[in-house]
């Protein structure tokens, strides 16, 4: 069970997170849905196709993006809030800022997923302040350098290291281990061949004794493997996820809900069956 604001999410079966960006310059969607109306027509889109759970996010963190400030990303993401606050699913808010945070725990959001794995001075007390959920990302380096030149001697035991600690400094301020989720971070500072080994080696992941969220949804290391240009990442997009959740991840950060539905329906069929 993962213990999520004004809900309690069970997680016999992989758990599907809509992504809604209102931002004008996320890579995948960026510019699409940037006002907070288009942004609840699609949430609730999203809903109808069978999202567990949307994770809102008004900063993008693609490569190369620039940091907005607190109040233009509260500008983006709160109304957005409020007009989901009784859609009937957890609410996540994809932000750094330990500002950002406050606000959206006060506006409703059930969940804050940090790329910075709350290392911001003041996000672990803005988290444990209140009842919500948190994922802990991983990230070499920062948005806008990550992927200059990315370096690991073992990237799935440095990850794996970094989100231990990061897991002991939650719990030591008073967020408990059922609150909290991992993500490995796929595409945040890793190049092509750490991001494989990373998927390649994502169930040992489960030893740490939280939930893994993955975030492959459209990235770029699909690109690289297809040649597929980011619209037309949607099948591989489905591939990675049936991968992921087969490998033990609990939550999937997906654009294509609908298709990752479907994926997951022959998922879950195949695991009982066993």
């Amino acid at each position: 069970m993962l213990y999520c604001g004004r809900f309690t999410l069970p997680l016999d079966r992989p758990l599907i997170m809509g992504i809604v960006n209102v931002t004008p310059d996320s890579f995948s969607d960026g510019g699409h849905f940037h006002s907070p109306e288009l942004a609840i027509v699609h949430a609730l889109q999203l809903i109808e196709q069978g999202a567990d759970l949307l994770d809102i996010g008004g900063e993008s963190t693609r490569p190369g993006a620039k940091s907005v400030g607190v109040e233009e990303e509260l500008g983006r993401i709160l109304p957005v809030l409020e007009g989901l606050s009784h859609c009937g699913v957890p609410l996540s808010v994809d932000t750094l800022k330990p500002e950002v945070m406050r606000a959206a725990i006060r506006a409703g959001a059930d969940m804050i997923n940090d790329v910075n794995a709350l290392q911001s001075l003041g996000a672990l007390q803005a988290v444990a302040d209140s009842e919500v959920a948190v994922c802990l990302m991983h990230m070499q380096g920062e948005p806008r350098t990550m992927q200059h030149d990315p370096r690991y001697q073992d990237v799935v035991a440095e990850v794996k290291a970094f989100l231990a600690a990061r897991i002991a400094a939650s719990e030591q301020a008073g967020i408990t281990r059922e609150r909290i989720v991992i993500d490995p971070g796929f595409g945040f500072g890793k190049s092509l061949e750490h991001n494989l080994a990373l998927l390649h080696g994502q169930d040992t992941f489960q030893e740490l004794g939280v939930p893994l969220l993955a975030g492959l949804s459209r990235k770029s290391m699909l690109g690289a493997l297809t040649g597929l240009g980011v619209a037309e990442r949607m099948l591989p997009s489905v591939v990675a996820a049936v991968i992921s959740a087969m490998k033990g991840a609990k939550i999937l950060r997906v654009h294509d809900v609908t298709e990752t539905r479907q994926a997951m329906k022959i998922v879950s069929a195949v695991e009982e069956a066993g």
